[in-house]
C-alpha cells in the first residue's frame, strides 16, 4: 500500500564530535540515503529537517542534520527512526519499497484464488524472498519474474503464478 512516509533507517551512533551521526539505512544500499535533502524525524509533514551533509561510509550513511550540531545533540538521537517522503523518493518503473509490499493481499494470477498476506521480505542476495502467512502457516516465495506476475501497491494486491506444491499443505 502506498505510504505518503517511509522508514529510511536508524540513527545507531554518533562519529565525531560535531553532530555527524551514523545511520543504518533500511534500504538497497547507504547511496540511496545520500539522495535526500529533507529528512522526517517523525512520519508527517511537521517533523522536517534539513540534511546538511550525507556519505558513505563502508554500508552505512554518516548524516549531519540542521541544528544537530554537537556529539550531545547526536547522541540523543540514537536509536531514532527518520523517514522520508515517498513522493522525493525516485525508483525505477517495476520497483517498490519493502514498506509498501508488507500487507498486500497475494493472489493466483489465474484463478483469482487468495493465498494470504505478504507480511515479510527477506534479502538473500541473488534475490528477495517473499513470506506470505496463509491460513495454516508461512510459504516462502523467490520473488523473481516467473512466480510474481502484477504487483500493484496502489490496490494492495500481488498476482503471483506458483510452481506446483508450493501451496499444496493449504487446501
Amino acid at each position: 500500500m502506498i505510504k505518503d512516509y517511509l522508514e529510511l533507517g536508524q540513527v545507531v551512533s554518533t562519529h565525531g564530535i560535531r553532530g555527524e551521526m551514523r545511520f543504518n539505512p533500511w534500504c538497497d544500499s547507504a547511496e540511496f540515503v545520500t539522495k535526500f535533502k529533507t529528512v522526517y524525524m517523525d512520519p508527517d509533514e511537521n517533523s522536517a529537517v534539513k540534511v546538511l551533509s550525507s556519505r558513505v561510509h563502508g554500508n552505512i550513511a554518516l548524516l549531519m542534520l540542521e541544528n544537530v550540531d554537537s556529539i550531545e545533540k547526536a547522541q540523543e538521537l540514537k536509536n531514532k527512526v527518520l523517514y522520508i517522503k515517498r513522493s522525493d523518493a525516485k525508483l525505477p518503473e517495476g520497483t517498490w519499497f519493502v514498506q509498501e509490499l508488507i500487507g498486500c493481499k497475494v493472489i493466483d494470477a489465474d484463478t483469482g484464488h487468495e493465498y494470504g498476506v505478504l507480511k515479510d521480505v527477506s534479502k538473500t542476495g541473488a534475490n528477495d524472498v517473499w513470506h506470505i502467512k496463509t491460513k495454516k502457516n508461512t510459504v516462502l516465495i523467490p520473488a523473481v519474474k516467473e512466480f510474481i506476475k502484477e504487483t500493484d501497491v496502489a490496490a494492495g494486491l500481488i498476482k503471483i503464478k506458483p510452481i506446483k506444491g508450493f501451496f499444496d499443505d493449504e487446501d
